[in-house]
This record gives structure tokens, C-alpha cells and sequence, in this order.
């Protein structure tokens, strides 16, 4: 299908600006396609028809734009990229509440999941800072008919807690279901009624902090872009409820998001920015930060940065041991999987293996997710070094828990350990893992 079959002179300047040549473009669409799932297989002469007017498929638009926004660190829409008769819309015809009911309600049905996961994460994304966060919520109509007090605000947070519990356990991909259906059915109306302004303000806070954790099963569920969409959301009700903690917070799981997928740049750059807006708070808060821009900060090659933060997060963590320490708050296990992962960003394997096992020492035994994640890590970490019967006793671990997860983060490690272990099946015990772990093979993506 062609544009009017003249040249897109719009994408050759978006080519020219990125210093890229047909080849290149094709080979990152074809990347960033496998992410999605998609088995795009482009090259320089397919480029070079998209050139001369000829429009790419419609699934593989948006990734094009991606591919491009990624190399020139700026949204690239599909409009200057010459894919579209016109700019796109603003999206002003609905209030954020219902904003959040659309989002929510797709989310619930299973039909329209597929469509809400086919876009591609944005590492160009532009992020709202603290001033303007707050700007974004467009006010609702109130509904005179419905009242609502401190007791609806602790009956959402007491909810919101509870499915955390349970993501803990089971994973995002059980949850996130029930996580969508409260916020449509319950935290939405809650927006729109009758209240107080403290009370109006306190909701607005615990339906960000419900989005943000809706948003971070939906990233365990590896629908990237979609947690970016509640992420975003978010932020927006964090500002208009003056609530710096949630934003704070969102803003750095958005960063851990984006180093896990190998963005160290966006990842330093929204640590930055959490650590930048943190409420003024204990050194446990910010060790949780500092960790976090540490492990940022290793992944862009910043060693002396990476490792002055890492100093930062130990030195604030020893005093917030000192103190009280609340349940599920950042704690020394947490620390040292950060001092794991900056070793192993700069190149100490055998390094990061002491702190991963430390960290599995220290956790407690409720976060059953984050074991089959991290000791996945430290498995294939014992592997690279050429100790195969080890790292299977650490995979039997991980498969102990796998068994009762919904995840799709831990079925990447279950795949990796897979994909690993089949070259050494001559050994018995790379055979016997292989063989117990074959009946617990996920559904294909």
C-alpha cells in the first residue's frame, strides 16, 4: 500500500538524523519485533520501498517509530515519520478518571489484553517532571449522589496491599486481573464522589499507589508498554495529590524497568530524577534510591559513579538497620542483589555470585517471585564460570517455587535455564533437572 507513491522524505531526514542507513533501520525494527513477539524479517530494500512512499504494515508502524525514537532519545511519532495523512489527535476529549476506566477495562478483558500488549516499550518516553505531574489531572464531574470518607481511602489501601501480597506469592499474571477490576469498578467511582478535600486527596494518593503496583505486574507479566501506560498514570495522580513518595517510587520502578531491559541510559536518567523529587525521608528511602542508581550507573559503564552510589546505599542502609524497619520496606537482601548486579555489570561474576547468594541468605521467605528470579540469575551466573553442578542444585531451588508462579519475568529465567542446561545433558545432573523441569514448560508467548 503506498502514501500517494511519493517519496517519505519526512523518515530519510529521521534517517539522516539518526546516522543510520536502510540496513540498520530494518535490523532494529526486526529487534525490537522480537520483543513483541513478532518475526519481522525487514532488510535495506524493504527500507528503501518504505523511502520511495510505500507504507510498512500496520503492526510494524509503531515499532518503526520505536526503532527510531530509541537511537535519537525522543518520541518519534508516525506522523513525522511520514506514516500517517495527518498528526494524531490530542486525547483531550476524555477526563483522566476516564482515561484510567478505558485503560482499566481493556486490561479486564481478555479479548483486548493481545491489542494492549502489541505496542512496544518506549525508551524515549517522555516523563512528566514533579511541577507538571499534578497539571495532567484533568478535573472530573463530581457526582453528587455518592459520598465517600477515610474509611473508602483505607479500604482501597488495605486492598491494594492485600494484591501485592498475593503478587508476591503468585505472580502478575494471576493478579493484575483482579488489580484492573478495582480499579474500574471501585477506585474510579471513588475519584468521581463527593468528599472532603483531605479525603479527596488521600484517594487520589492511594489510586496512584494502586496504579503503580497495577503497572508493576503488568510489567512482571512482560507487557511493557502497558505498564508505562499505568506508570504514567501514576505519576499523574502522584502530582495532583501532592504525594512525593509515589512518585518517587514510581519513578524508580520505572528505572528498574527500564535497566531490566537493558536502557541503562533512560534507567540513570529516571533514578536520577526519583532520587531529585524524593520526599526528604530516612536513610532507608535512601538506600532504596541509591541502590538503584548504582546498578543504573553500572550498566552505563560509570564505574566510579555506580560505585560512589553503592558506597551511598551501604553507608544509609547500616544506619536504617539501627531503626525500625517495616515489613516489605528495601532491606539488606535488596542491597546486596545491587551489589550483585554492579559486579556483574563491571565484570565480577565470581563477585556478584557472593552477593546474590548472600542476598538469598537474607530474604525472607515470602517473596517466593523474586527467589526464582534472582537465583535464576545466580544460577546461569555459576554456569558462566563452569560449575554445572552447582548451578543445577540452585535451579532445582528455583523450579521448588516455579511451580507455583504465574510470571512472565520468571518465565524468562525457566527459558534461560532451558536453553542453557541442553548442551550438558551427557551429565546426570544437568539431565535429571532437564527432565523434572520439562513438564512445567510455560505456554509459548
Amino acid at each position: 500500500m503506498a502514501l500517494n507513491r511519493t517519496p517519505n522524505e519526512a523518515l530519510g531526514r529521521l534517517l539522516d538524523e539518526a546516522r543510520w542507513g536502510n540496513g540498520e533501520l530494518a535490523r532494529a525494527v526486526n529487534r525490537i519485533g522480537k520483543e513483541l513477539g513478532r518475526d519481522f524479517t525487514y532488510n535495506a530494500s524493504t527500507v528503501t520501498h518504505w523511502k520511495s512512499g510505500s507504507l510498512p504494515r500496520k503492526e510494524a508502524r509503531p515499532v518503526l517509530c520505536e526503532a527510531l525514537a530509541r537511537r535519537l532519545g525522543r518520541p518519534v511519532t508516525p506522523w513525522e515519520a511520514g506514516l500517517a495523512r495527518s498528526p494524531e489527535p490530542t486525547s483531550d476529549k476524555t477526563d483522566t478518571v476516564s482515561g484510567l476506566i478505558d485503560l482499566g477495562s481493556a486490561d479486564m478483558d481478555p479479548s483486548r489484553r493481545a491489542v494492549l500488549q502489541a505496542t512496544a516499550f518506549s525508551a524515549a518516553l517522555v516523563v512528566p517532571d514533579w511541577p507538571d505531574a499534578g497539571e495532567r489531572f484533568e478535573q472530573v464531574t463530581i457526582d453528587p449522589h455518592t459520598r465517600i470518607g477515610h474509611a473508602e481511602v483505607a479500604a482501597v489501601r488495605a486492598m491494594t496491599e492485600h494484591i501485592s501480597d498475593l503478587d508476591d506469592q503468585f505472580g502478575g499474571s494471576m493478579t493484575r486481573p483482579m488489580a484492573a477490576a478495582f480499579l474500574v469498578n471501585t477506585i474510579a467511582p471513588y475519584l468521581k464522589a463527593t468528599a472532603s478535600d483531605e479525603v479527596r486527596t488521600a484517594m487520589l494518593s492511594a489510586a496512584s499507589d494502586h496504579l503503580y503496583l497495577t503497572g508493576y505486574m503488568a510489567m512482571d507479566e512482560r507487557a511493557d508498554d502497558l505498564a508505562q501506560r499505568y506508570y504514567l498514570k501514576a505519576l499523574e495522580l502522584a502530582g495532583a495529590a501532592h504525594d512525593h513518595l509515589t512518585y518517587c517510587t514510581t519513578l524508580r520502578g520505572m528505572s528498574v524497568q527500564a535497566v531490566d531491559l537493558g536502557h541503562g541510559q533512560m534507567a540513570m536518567r529516571l533514578a536520577n530524577s526519583a532520587a531529585a523529587v524524593s520526599p526528604v525521608a530516612g536513610p532507608r528511602m535512601r538506600a532504596f534510591l541509591a541502590g538503584q542508581q548504582a546498578h543504573a550507573a553500572a550498566q552505563t559503564g560509570d564505574r566510579s559513579g555506580a560505585l560512589l552510589w553503592l558506597k551511598e546505599a551501604e553507608v544509609a542502609m547500616e544506619r536504617a538497620e539501627s531503626q525500625a524497619k517495616a515489613f516489605g520496606s528495601y532491606d539488606p537482601s535488596s542491597l546486596a542483589y545491587h551489589v550483585g548486579q554492579v559486579r556483574y555489570e563491571l565484570g565480577d561474576v565470581k563477585g556478584s555470585i557472593e552477593s546474590f547468594e548472600e542476598a538469598d541468605r537474607l530474604r525472607e521467605p515470602v517473596y517466593r517471585r523474586t527467589r526464582v528470579r534472582y537465583n535464576g540469575m545466580l544460577a546461569e551466573r555459576k554456569l558462566q564460570i563452569g560449575h554445572l553442578e552447582e548451578a543445577c542444585q540452585v535451579w532445582h531451588k528455583v523450579l521448588d517455587d516455579y511451580q507455583h508462579l504465574q510470571s512472565g519475568r520468571c518465565d524468562d529465567r525457566y527459558r534461560a535455564m532451558v536453553s542453557a542446561i541442553r548442551p550438558h545433558l551427557r551429565n546426570r545432573h544437568a539431565r535429571n533437572l532437564y527432565e523434572r523441569a520439562a513438564p512445567m514448560a510455560p505456554a509459548a508467548a
